[in-house]
């Protein structure tokens, strides 16, 4: 392990997270350097706290915008970025409630148990387990067993050669509600053999069945989204980060809060048509010659930045810079109401909280305040929200590469390659700083149209 000080400052991001030998040469390499003095460290983060336990979430958000977050505290500061927890709570309210969501989040696995055996099993299945009118498969194909013996660590497969027969004295069943859920499974279990495989972290087998256990829970409890691909992606470093299973289940569902309807596909619309309308509004504004040359590419709908946003530039960056990246969003984006949100019994809690507290932590929190000043300039009605600074950043990689999109793009195969050589070779933090830079510019352009 490496120790906080002096020594360390400058140590890259990804010296935390350890990749398999074999695969060194194979992964983006971190930009993203620890530095003390920027970067939220262990004291710091100690520091925070009263006596009695309340965050001085303020001086956290603005050492986080600043140099990230230490790897050695990051879980512990994602719970709060996250909405987890109040930041205003005590030790002893936060160890309640953390109590409680983990007795939620084992009876909500012993139901998926009960409905399939393969819950909790330490296994991860990797085809169907149930037919389309529910007739179960007799001996689905089962791989990585982590409460195996050693003679199956190599993660051959323990499926029988009749692994698609269906068992005709099993019970068929009905409820279609349970046919979709165990639809989803093998599909799970195929995404988390393929998430950050490159990690050493991954090549214990009970950090697998975790995930594909986590995303089974789930895509239960979220029937109207169930599972998708992506979603092994965006769990991945809660697995990581946090060693209760419950706890990064927590961690993971107030994520997907914020990103669920990303997932919310239909024949009509994919789920991030907001964010791909807002960015090409964006574009059309900061740079119309570049607008108009999408478009003629036959890349107006900006399609092509689909996988940024579904998976926030897990592909674009390493695994150490991604973190560094979603929480540089989300203290930019932080909303100190995010933990009531959630919570429908805390009215009698947060009215007891002052007000100008809350106007100086929204003063940390400085992308709902620009977002703000945007609406009442423009008169808006801001249904959804602020506009997620994951558009201005894909915006900020296109503005990187302008000049060859103009210069060399001739159709959508020519856009695809420009933008396929972003891939493990963005800088976090300079794209973070263009996302800051663009938002700004926006906002005056904006204005300066309006009559």
């Amino acid at each position: 392990m490496i120790k906080w000080g002096i020594g360390s400052s400058g140590t890259p991001a990804d010296s935390y997270y350890e990749v398999r030998s074999d695969c060194t040469d194979d992964v983006p390499k971190s930009k993203f350097k620890i530095k003390a003095g920027k970067t939220l460290s262990v004291r710091k983060w100690q520091a925070a706290f009263s006596t009695d336990g309340c965050l001085d979430i303020a001086s956290v958000l603005s050492r986080i915008q600043k140099g990230g977050v230490h790897p050695t505290v990051r879980g512990e500061v994602w719970e709060f970025l996250l909405g987890c927890f109040d930041p205003r709570s005590t030790f002893d309210e936060r160890e309640e409630i953390r109590q409680i969501r983990r007795l939620q989040y084992a009876r909500w696995k012993e139901d998926c148990r009960e409905m399939d055996s393969h819950v909790g099993s330490g296994k991860v299945i990797t085809a169907p387990l149930i037919t389309e009118d529910g007739r179960p498969i007799k001996d689905p194909l089962v791989l990585l067993e982590a409460t195996s013996s050693e003679n199956t660590s190599d993660g051959t497969s323990t499926s029988s050669t009749n692994g698609n027969e269906i068992d005709e004295s099993a019970s068929r069943i009905t409820d279609k509600l349970i046919i979709d859920w165990k639809l989803t499974l093998h599909q799970i279990g195929l995404d988390v053999l393929r998430t950050d495989r490159t990690m050493v972290f991954y090549e214990n087998k009970e950090n697998l069945s975790k995930l594909w256990d986590i995303l089974a829970v789930y895509a239960w409890i979220d029937k109207d989204v169930g599972y998708c691909q992506g979603m092994s992606d965006l769990c991945s470093p809660m697995i990581v980060l946090l060693k209760d299973e419950a706890d990064a289940f927590w961690c993971f569902e107030k994520l997907m809060r914020r990103l669920r309807g990303n997932f919310k596909c239909t024949d009509q619309s994919v789920g991030v048509a907001n964010q791909l309308q807002y960015l090409a509004s964006i574009i059309q504004v900061l740079d119309p010659k570049l607008h108009d040359h999408l478009e003629i590419l036959g890349g107006g709908d900006y399609l092509f930045a689909f996988r940024m946003f579904m998976v926030l530039f897990r592909r674009e960056v390493s695994f150490g810079d991604s973190l560094y990246l979603w929480e540089m969003m989300w203290a930019l984006e932080y909303d100190p109401d995010i933990f009531f949100a959630a919570c429908e019994d805390a009215s009698a809690h947060k009215s007891k909280v002052s007000k100008s507290k809350l106007r100086g932590v929204r003063h940390f929190g400085k992308w709902d305040k620009d977002k703000d000043k945007e609406n009442s300039k423009n008169g808006s009605e801001d249904t959804d929200g602020p506009v997620p600074i994951s558009v201005f950043m894909v915006a900020s990689v296109l503005k990187e590469k302008r000049e060859k999109l103009l210069q060399e793009a001739r159709g959508l195969d020519d856009l695809i390659r420009i933008l396929n050589d972003v891939n493990g070779n963005l800088d976090a933090k300079k794209a973070c700083a263009g996302a800051l830079k663009l938002h700004k510019k926006y906002l005056k352009k904006v204005q300066t149209k309006k009559p």
